[in-house]
């Protein structure tokens, strides 16, 4: 028997995006390597805070049949520092703990003071090699840069994003036209990606009056919120990019309807998990830099990529220190202006699917942007399907093969032969 006495997996997780990329298909793949020893594995969740939050990961969570109980972030430091969970649950004598999100350093204590085996999922860097059992990794540049005494307890399993990408229907002519439009989640991308991106709409309505517009709405963002950036009287941007003026309309359906009566449907999600049978149907996206084209990435669906600087103290999104530093009170605007003027002559690929390739493969257009330029690009790639498939195959050759969920089970069912 795999599993002859019970076990308790314990999963530590973060944001939305690790729910349903990296749990979701762990979780199913597990399942299906433990076969009729599951009944014998008890799976908790503990979710730890992440600023990409929705504050419905819990309620994710507990949505997976695999799940037997799941603890809230709000809970997870005092869980770290003494090792009680809000509900005071009780441990099995035996476990893993896998880490699909968060601090590496999470499973390291976790795992000590339950004196559980460790998995850590990683995509970047192998951290606390000594302390932890296993490491399934993204490439294998990862065990390269690993000192070689821990190489071992490395194993590459591919990319576990790629996994939300299988069974992608194929779009063909006569699917759907449709250009989705991701605006980002952040008030530094809103204030100049929804005026952009609407104006966009409207230039590409007037050549291919076929073409559909969806919004993809950030979890993190209420319809209302997100209608202000349309308005001039309420977003400062507004008139940095060339805007144009959409009003709310909500019903049944709700969308924002431009003055020249192009229509643009707004989506949110349910219960904060991303959008990706939407993004799916998508003929291509345009979009803001991030975590989104990674996402684009796994889906296989081709992109533009903005990064739009008219004033060049506006852009204040970039992330860690830089973010910081941009934001800061009373000199945060002379900062942003000095990071941005850097950022424009150093910057190197804006999207994952080129950093992942180490090549342009998707377009990117950085710097002061206008609606013109943006829908020229849009156009021509609508204009040339065979352009459009390209892109799409070499996105799909860089994002890697299938398979890393179930690589990864496989690694967690050998540490519990061993137990």
């Amino acid at each position: 028997m795999m599993a002859s006495i019970p076990i308790d997996i314990l999963i530590l997780s973060n944001g939305p995006g690790e729910l349903v990329t990296w749990v979701k298909p762990t979780l199913r793949a597990l399942q299906a390597q433990f076969g009729d020893d599951w009944q014998r594995v008890r799976v908790s969740v503990v979710l730890s805070p992440c600023p990409n939050a929705s504050g419905n990961e819990a309620a994710i969570a507990q949505a997976y049949a695999e799940v037997d109980r799941v603890q809230g972030a709000a809970d997870f430091w005092p869980f770290l520092r003494w090792g009680k969970t809000r509900e005071d649950w009780d441990w099995r004598s035996r476990g893993i703990v896998i880490f699909l999100g968060g601090d590496q350093i999470f499973p390291v204590i976790v795992g000590k003071r339950l004196g559980y085996k460790t998995v850590i999922y990683s995509e970047w860097a192998a951290r606390w090699p000594r302390w932890v059992d296993r490491f399934a990794v993204m490439k294998p540049a990862i065990v390269a840069a690993t000192p070689p005494q821990f190489r071992s307890k490395l194993t590459v399993v591919g990319d576990l994003m790629t996994e939300v990408g299988v069974g992608m229907a194929e779009l063909n002519e006569h699917s759907p036209e449709i250009v989705g439009l991701l605006t980002g989640s952040k008030r530094a991308k809103l204030m100049q990606g929804v005026p952009i991106m609407l104006a966009t709409a409207d230039r590409i309505r007037a050549v291919r009056p076929q073409t559909q517009f969806v919004i993809p709405v950030a979890p993190t963002i209420d319809l209302a919120e997100l209608a202000t950036y349309a308005q001039p009287e309420t977003n400062p941007g507004f008139t940095l990019v060339d805007g144009v003026r959409a009003k709310l309309i909500q019903g049944e359906s709700n969308y924002f309807e431009t003055e020249q009566g192009t229509r643009i449907e707004l989506h949110q999600s349910i219960g904060g998990t991303p959008q990706y049978d939407l993004l799916k149907q998508c003929r291509l996206c345009l979009t803001t830099t991030g975590a989104n084209t990674a996402e684009l990435g796994a889906l296989a669906v081709p992109m533009i990529v903005i990064l739009p600087t008219n004033q060049i103290d506006a852009m204040r999104a970039w992330d860690g220190i830089l973010g910081v530093l941009a934001n800061l009170p009373g000199v945060g605007s002379l900062l942003a202006r000095g990071i941005n003027l850097w950022m424009i002559n150093r910057v190197g690929f804006l999207a994952w699917p080129n950093i992942w390739a180490g090549e342009k493969i998707v377009p990117e257009l950085f710097g002061e942007l206008y609606p013109p330029e943006i829908a020229d690009c849009i156009l021509d790639y609508l204009a040339h399907p065979a352009k459009l498939a390209a892109m799409r195959e070499a996105i799909q050759a860089v994002r890697g093969e299938a398979g890393a969920a179930d690589k990864l089970a496989a690694i967690v069912v050998d540490l519990v032969q061993g137990l």
